[in-house]
């Protein structure tokens, strides 16, 4: 009895709560033509945004916080996948029925289609930093990223967009750079609306790059150590992309380094001070012998440092404003987050001492 008038009291609340407003509707132009997007439901995971995305490359490193962050806002999410196994964990991220997965492969420009042809947004963060025997750099970053983009523009997705490099050139020495560049400009071509978006190096749970330091400090210890680089957090990029969702029109070029700028011997040193393992004292590899040690490698199965790794650990990091206000986000120092990504490398001795941080990014240590 007393259970079915609370019930009946929080009932009136609970409809009014959910009255649409102006505000619940949304326009997405395609061409001359618009498409109503209305919000429903509860805030939260349970929510109805209305959008529908598709987010290519949604198994890497960034992909999988963006399907997150789409999910939890109560977008319906098509997940491209290749392997069964790479994208399980990614139907967990939004309420029933809006994580939909889809089996695609880059050279086939109808499965694309069908990947993408009710989504009123489309994300392509499909990428590799080393070549396979099935794809090199061009096949990836130049035409797959072209035969997305075209697909896209055939079948009249409102909006596109292509996650690129802070440091794609055609000018650079680096050949994962430079097919990085003439993949924006050519999806700048069949998709001239497309918004690029240029993350630098992302750290976070399954990065390369503080995971990477701290089981392989030698090979960041090329160009002595002096190569500046500008880090950012995984999770403020993925939530930049995310915050594209809900606004309109195309905002352009988006360069998104981190807040900060910092040499490879910081961050050896911020590593060191996070485990409590001594500073590695393993000797400056000259860079022609890296280069071929990193070739001989490339001998093996599994992705081990290639040649073209090697000269970007020589590469500064590109000296431009971030347009984060854009996207209504405010990036974080990598000093707040890299304890959480680097604990596990602690022994049991020192796994609840507290974190001590290198007194300075400006200061010299003795680490060669």
């Amino acid at each position: 009895m007393l259970a079915t008038a609370s019930h009946a009291a929080r009932l009136p609340r609970a409809v009014a709560s959910q009255k649409r407003t102006l505000t619940d509707l949304v326009t997405v132009r395609t061409g001359s033509t618009a498409k109503p997007v209305i919000r429903q439901g509860p805030p939260g995971r349970s929510a109805v945004t209305g959008h529908v995305a598709t987010v290519f490359g949604c198994t890497g490193f960034l992909g999988r916080y963006l399907v997150a962050k789409l999910a939890k806002a109560g977008t319906q999410v098509i997940i491209p996948y290749r392997d069964e196994d790479t994208k399980r964990h990614l139907k967990v991220t939004g309420d029933l029925g809006q994580i939909v997965s889809m089996e695609w492969d880059l050279r086939r420009e109808d499965q694309i289609a069908e990947c993408l042809r009710h989504s009123d947004i489309v994300y392509n963060l499909v990428g590799r930093d080393y070549e396979t025997k099935n794809f090199d750099y061009a096949a990836v970053n130049v035409t797959g990223a072209a035969r997305i983009a075209r697909v896209a523009a055939e079948v009249g997705v409102p909006r596109f967009v292509h996650v690129s490099h802070l440091n794609a050139s055609v000018d650079s020495p680096s050949e994962f750079y430079k097919t990085k560049a003439q993949g924006e400009a050519a999806v700048k071509e069949v998709y001239p609306s497309a918004t690029i978006v240029r993350p630098s190096a992302m750290y976070g749970s399954e990065d390369r790059l503080l995971n990477n330091i701290a089981k392989w400090p030698i090979w960041w210890k090329l160009n002595h150590m002096q190569t500046r680089v500008r880090p950012v957090h995984v999770m403020d990029v993925a939530q930049a992309l995310a915050n594209l969702n809900d606004i309109p029109a195309s905002l352009g070029d988006l360069n998104l380094p981190g807040p900060s700028e910092m040499t490879h011997e910081y961050l050896l040193t911020l590593v060191s001070h996070m485990t409590y393992h001594p500073p590695s004292k393993a000797p400056v590899v000259p860079k022609a012998v890296a280069k071929a040690l990193a070739k001989a490698a490339q001998n093996v199965w599994w992705p081990a440092l290639s040649p073209d790794m090697v000269e970007r650990r020589f590469i500064n990091d590109a000296d431009v404003p971030g347009d984060w206000d854009k996207v209504g986000v405010e990036p974080t120092e990598i000093e707040d987050h890299a304890i959480a990504y680097l604990r596990k490398y602690r022994n049991a001795e020192n796994y609840a001492r507290p974190v001590v941080l290198p007194p300075s990014r400006d200061s010299s240590y003795d680490l060669a």
